[in-house]
């Protein structure tokens, strides 16, 4: 005789009743509580939540080259000159880039 192996077995199916039965027993918020409750609470009163977006400038000090630097024409971080490995079409290579 063939077995359907796509069909509950019974101790499973009973199992998942009872587990239904629990949940819907259950003293669970409705929509509109949860919706009252989120209203209720008022989260911007001097608290920071992270991650943020803060509306204040940001202040950068920029310094110039120095003539003893360069500007790695790969990685474009500004290295000491020692660190110069290829120089090709008036571009400059750090020993990283390179190496």
């Amino acid at each position: 005789m063939a077995q359907d192996y796509d069909e509950v077995r019974p101790d499973v199916a009973e199992a998942s009743e009872k587990t239904l039965q629990q949940v819907q027993s259950m003293d669970a918020p409705t929509a509109k509580s949860v919706q009252s409750d989120l209203e209720e609470v008022d989260h911007s009163e001097g608290q920071e939540l992270p991650g943020a977006i803060v509306l204040d400038e940001l202040v950068v000090e920029v310094i110039p080259e120095a003539e003893d630097e360069f500007t790695c024409g790969s990685c474009f971080l500004v290295r000491h000159r020692s660190q110069v490995a290829l120089e090709k079409n008036g571009m400059k290579f750090c020993r990283e880039c390179e190496g």
